[in-house]
């Protein structure tokens, strides 16, 4: 009864609506019937503008993967491709990262290690084939003892209650939290309190360690969304775009272990889909792939990181007024969407384009097309399942824990323009009493938009249309409600970053006073580099930092640190030192960046407590600049 796309036919959305051919029990304490009506419109609104020629396109094949083919693309994407095949006998160069995991962690990398490690003997590959426990071996060699040297299977099962045997020796792994006792204990969060000290992973087996079968199931639950909130973090929230590049290769890798160390914790199989490579338009505005609209829009306005056609169509909206009853719900008409596409690939970079004629509905429609219309989905081909997957983990702080994980995992051009948009729908949803377009209409007028991707066959959505709508739904619920926490990088995160920036510092210079030692380097480039160190320590007493500020009229200054200075103080501080040669420059645009020793480079919040960072990072320098430069 389904054709190879998923579009919805008339008399199917026609039934639905009549509330015939789905049971609603459970889920109407979530989702009223106005607004469940509202995704079946939408559906069929969407349906209406494709029109015949759509079903010709070609849908995006999502590949069946071979027996440990998705392990091993995992362990890839994870860094650790060096621990099978030809490179494993390198595995010593993952020591350092290894050497950072949390218990939960390991064990995933653990798992899908030994998958890859059985298809390989299996498929009788020619390779030295590491066993996994050796993996882990080779870290307590070299570190003395870093990781559990307990057996694979011990640490795997998350219902094992018994701590191995190496645990009750308490090994020398630390992110400043002591993993081994219950992370929970005497940690004063409440219900509603994001915990982002300790790796989500390891409070869910806590969790399910405590209350087995106590767990209340998050899907459809409660109307209104609890108010999850961040406690204040006395050394600085770190946002997505406050660290370095290298250092975000490194969260990248640490957000994709700890999502599949939850989703094993938590018994849902994290599976990324892979997409085979279909032929997309290389030009042009609509159906274009993000990164070479934006490539074709960096040639215009240099720097620019959402696409321009989607700044530009937000901005008309805006501009009528958000007060719009029936906004983003109300369709343009089909016909006129339609000519109006086309007369925007003709003239939009042009510049001949006649906004006038774009009527606010219509411009609402134009966007929602744009973002149906990419190739690939805003959310990826690869976590798009598991982005509608997370209204299945059993509670809603573990739904957020995984978003927020999934935001880490998605492309910078994807990530930037998913922020845009949920911005946007915040400050529709703001203007409720007079468009009467509330959180939950939002999300259900946009949830079809962002998750019934044209490119999938059927085989993605096997699950009932209206289990679909209800939980594509409340995941939409979430990622507007709690946007701000979404974007935030969690502390034990950017804690492993730091150990491992300090475990390659420590093992680059043993590696280095060897080379000197074999090479008889000359003495006086060791002496030159003692004294690149010293200077620092020498003229600036304990308890004081030197903060420089190139780009302001007072370029250096030493700082006396009390328990209560904040970031923003010192900028302040800078900031009231005048001078007439010096542009202006005002509070917002000018940070403080923590440079250097355990990180690469973050931008401070100005509520950072400075004497609590420098403890955490006391061989770092400290500079004033703005975020552009």
């Amino acid at each position: 009864r389904r054709s190879g796309q998923y579009t919805m036919n008339h008399d199917h959305s026609k039934k639905t609506l009549d509330g015939a051919s789905f049971d609603r029990s459970g889920s109407q304490d979530s989702l009223d019937e106005l607004s469940m009506d509202d995704y079946w419109k939408e559906l069929e609104n969407i349906h209406e503008t494709r029109g015949k020629d759509h079903e010709e396109r070609v849908a995006l094949v999502v590949k069946e993967p071979d027996e440990g083919e998705l392990e091993e693309e995992w362990l890839k994407e994870a860094g650790l491709s060096n621990l099978f095949g030809e490179s494993s006998g390198d595995s010593l160069e993952s020591v350092v990262f290894l050497s950072t995991l949390t218990r939960t962690q390991k064990a995933a990398v653990e798992k899908r290690v030994e998958t890859v490690t059985q298809t390989m003997r299996k498929k009788n590959k020619q390779h030295q084939i590491p066993d996994v426990r050796d993996i882990f071996r080779l870290q307590n060699d070299s570190k003395g003892k870093v990781c559990d040297g307990s057996e694979p299977s011990t640490v795997r099962t998350s219902e094992n209650k018994n701590e191995t045997q190496d645990e009750a020796e308490g090994p020398k792994f630390s992110l400043g939290t002591d993993e081994r006792r219950s992370p929970l204990e005497d940690v004063p969060f409440s219900d509603t309190d994001i915990n982002l000290e300790i790796s989500f992973a390891e409070q869910a087996a806590n969790i399910k360690d405590i209350s087995v079968g106590k767990m209340c199931k998050g899907g459809g639950g409660d109307t209104l969304l609890p108010n999850f909130r961040l406690p204040k973090d006395k050394t600085g929230t770190t946002m997505i775009g406050d660290l370095a590049p290298q250092d975000m290769k490194k969260v990248y890798s640490l957000a994709l272990i700890e999502l599949t160390a939850l989703y094993d914790i938590l018994g849902t199989e994290f599976k990324q889909q892979k997409a085979v490579k279909i032929k997309t338009k290389d030009s042009g505005l609509f159906g274009v792939p993000l990164s070479v609209l934006l490539e074709q829009d960096q040639k215009k306005v240099p720097g620019t990181k959402i696409p321009l056609i989607f700044q530009k169509l937000i901005a008309q909206i805006e501009e009528a007024t958000l007060e719009t009853e029936g906004l983003l719900r109300i369709p343009g008409v089909a016909t006129r969407i339609k000519s109006l596409c086309q007369e925007l690939e003709a003239k939009f970079y042009e510049g001949t384009f006649n906004w006038e004629n774009v009527k606010q509905h219509d411009a609402a429609s134009l966007l929602k097309l744009f973002i149906r219309e990419l190739p690939q989905p805003l959310l990826t081909v690869e976590y798009l399942k598991a982005f509608q997957d997370v209204q299945n983990l059993p509670m809603k702080k573990q739904q957020l824990q995984a978003l927020n994980l999934l935001v880490l995992l998605l492309p910078e051009a994807n990530r930037d323009t998913l922020k845009v948009l949920l911005e946007f729908l915040q400050r529709v949803i703001d203007h409720r009493d007079k468009n009467k377009m509330t959180l939950k209409n939002v999300a259900m007028v946009m949830a079809p938009n962002l998750f019934t991707f044209h490119g999938f066959g059927s085989k993605t959505i096997e699950q009932s249309e209206f289990v679909m709508a209800v939980g594509t739904a409340n995941v939409m619920r979430f990622m507007i409600q709690y946007q701000k926490l979404l974007w935030t990088i969690p502390k034990f995160i950017v804690n492993q970053v730091r150990k491992q920036n300090t475990e390659r510092q420590k093992k680059e210079k043993k590696d280095k006073a060897m080379k000197k030692l074999l090479k008889k380097m000359a003495y006086d480039r060791e002496k030159h580099e003692k004294q690149e160190k010293t200077p620092n320590d020498a003229d600036v007493p304990q308890g004081v930092i030197r903060v420089q500020a190139p780009h302001l009229s007072k370029v250096s200054m030493a700082i006396q640190l009390t328990e209560e200075l904040k970031a923003g103080d010192i900028v302040a501080r800078f900031l009231s030192q005048k001078s007439g040669n010096v542009q202006t420059l005002k509070k917002e645009e000018v940070f403080l960046y923590e440079i250097g020793g355990n990180i690469g480079e973050r931008c401070l919040d100005g509520d950072t407590y400075m004497k609590d960072l420098y403890q955490l990072n006391p061989n770092a320098e400290w500079v004033i600049k703005s975020k552009q430069s």
